[in-house]
């Protein structure tokens, strides 16, 4: 029995790679790391189907060293050791480490990812590591700082087509048929950006072909998935698709809209802490100061559903997402560090007013650290006017205050302390 297309259609060199061109274009990190033959250790984060451990085997080609592969969801500490143990006995003097490539290593315990510590450090191995999941949240933090994390993005629709066109040209069994290709937008709406659900659809459309031409059309791709629904990963096709309705639905204030997409969510078997932390962040970024109660709800949301699990965290979610759906919305506290790291960036590492630096030492308090430094609870109402930014970017605004109760009681009280020092938007 052959392969499946989209094995048989896993690109073997970086000419073949579709897509992620800010990693693999020319003179971008990862084929830089290819073409001079070093590599480090890294983590590829990203959805699934756009070529994370396609990258990994292309770049263990390239390098013509031992490359292991694990899977966080069977593999254990045990099996962790292990392989280390090969990639000693495999390692040769002066070569590049052999490569360990663990699939979703969000899934790995803390315990698992301990294993790793020493092997990547030693350079016993380069630990290049998948996830669909945020780094930060699902990897320690030592194992993190050790490796360099790439994002990689859903493919764009002419990498998509691109691919398409190939498969039908090249794939030994596909081009045996011929194909009548008259519209591909439900094509690429069910991939999703996933290069293997474009290959598992176009698959699947060959072998419910009764006759050449294998025609791809809207109604014939809807047809075939709707008669198949197991034929491709709908849990996974759905997963970014629905977050970003449940996102955008709070968003937008319609609690209505939240609580179905959060119903899809659960019906679909969705981790709920996936959906609680998006929640966390939600609160941050789209409510904010406008109502800052909803960050607490929301934390306290995430830590109930993890003591709790399914079938009732699907009530403190409902309860979240409707407070947060309802609540008044502002992003003034997202805007304004994006703004401030911006600023960070373009003008570097302005330094600290002396009056503001601590003097734990008699030479720093003979430079001038800490003098002339005003304690504000020293004074009326908790105040004190005086310089809290660098010389250079005195007077610059990064929070501007918006239209809802909350943030203008507080830029009523900050234009009060400050008088014309502090000139919002009106």
């Amino acid at each position: 029995m052959p392969q499946p297309l989209a094995e048989r259609m896993r690109p073997k060199t970086l000419d073949q790679y579709v897509g992620q061109q800010h990693l693999v274009g020319p003179g971008c990190v990862l084929r830089q790391m290819i073409e001079s033959k070093r590599v480090s250790s890294f983590i590829l984060w990203g959805p699934p189907g756009v070529g994370k451990t396609t990258l990994a085997q292309i770049i263990a080609h390239n390098l013509e060293i031992p490359f292991y592969t694990l899977s966080a969801v069977t593999s254990g500490v045990k099996d962790v050791r292990e392989a280390i143990e090969n990639a000693k006995r495999n390692r040769f003097f002066n070569n590049n480490s052999p490569i360990l490539f663990i699939d979703e290593i969000h899934r790995f315990s803390k315990s698992q990812q301990d294993s790793l510590l020493g092997a990547v450090e030693q350079g016993v191995i380069t630990l290049i590591g998948a996830t669909t999941e945020n780094p930060s949240f699902e990897v320690i933090r030592p194992l993190l700082s050790r490796c360099q994390v790439y994002v990689l993005q859903p493919l764009e629709k002419d990498d998509l087509l691109s691919l398409l066109d190939r498969a039908m040209t090249t794939d030994e069994i596909l081009k045996t048929h011929t194909f009548e290709v008259k519209d591909t937008t439900a094509l690429l709406r069910y991939s999703g950006g996933d290069a293997r659900k474009l290959l598992n659809i176009l698959e699947l459309l060959v072998m419910g072909a009764e006759k050449d031409p294998v025609v791809i059309d809207d109604a014939t791709v809807t047809a075939r998935l709707q008669q198949n629904p197991m034929a491709y990963d709908k849990e996974g096709e759905m997963h970014y698709d629905i977050i970003s309705a449940f996102i955008k639905s709070i968003r937008g204030s319609d609690p209505d809209a939240a609580v179905y997409w959060l119903a899809r969510m659960v019906e679909g078997g969705e981790d709920p802490a996936f959906i609680a932390r998006r929640l966390v962040i939600l609160a941050s970024e789209d409510i904010g100061l406008a109502n800052p109660n909803a960050l607490l709800l929301a934390n306290a949301c995430f830590d109930t559903v993890m003591k709790i699990g399914w079938p009732e965290g699907r009530i403190p979610l409902s309860l979240t997402a409707v407070y947060l759906a309802t609540s008044p919305k502002s992003n003034s506290a997202y805007l304004a560090i994006d703004k401030a790291i911006a600023t960070v960036k373009e003008t570097g590492n302005q330094p600290v007013p002396l009056h503001l630096r601590n003097a734990p030492t008699k030479l720093m308090e003979q430079l001038g650290y800490g003098k002339d430094y005003h304690y504000a609870h020293d004074y009326p109402g908790h105040f004190v006017d005086q310089q809290y930014l660098p010389d250079a970017l005195q007077g610059t605004i990064f929070w501007d205050p918006q239209e809802n109760a909350a943030e203008q009681k507080e830029r009523e009280r900050m234009e009060k302390l400050w008088k014309d020092k502090k000139k919002y938007k009106p």
